[in-house]
């Protein structure tokens, strides 16, 4: 199993177009179970999910902690990725102050 695990802080009124860019596990390299997890430090964020062509969820405010999501519990969004599809997880902050965004994607390869 492979595992994304980062927490990234976006500014007042920003947005990021993946949270896992730069990731050595952003693209699927075989078919993959994906399961997500995220938080937010405050209320106000955004979040939107893709893998592949898949739309996993759309712009919708994430779980409110200031800690990573617990495992299995807060790992919400499931989906299998094929090889080459790329996993995108699209925050946006139109609040008035940063807000964190803590992020746990677990990745099992199919079998």
């Amino acid at each position: 199993m492979s595992v994304i695990q980062n927490q990234t802080s976006i500014p007042a009124a920003g947005s990021t177009n993946n949270l896992l860019s730069g990731s050595a596990f952003e693209f699927a390299r075989t078919q993959e179970l994906v399961s997500i997890g995220v938080t937010q430090s405050v209320t106000g964020g955004f979040i939107g999910i893709t893998v592949g062509s898949d739309l996993v969820l759309e712009d919708t405010p994430p779980f409110i902690s200031a800690a990573y999501p617990i495992i299995p519990d807060e790992m919400y969004y499931n989906d299998v990725a094929n090889p080459g599809d790329r996993i995108v997880i699209r925050a946006r902050n139109p609040s008035a102050g940063a807000i964190v965004f803590n992020t746990v994607v677990q990745i099992s390869a199919v079998r």
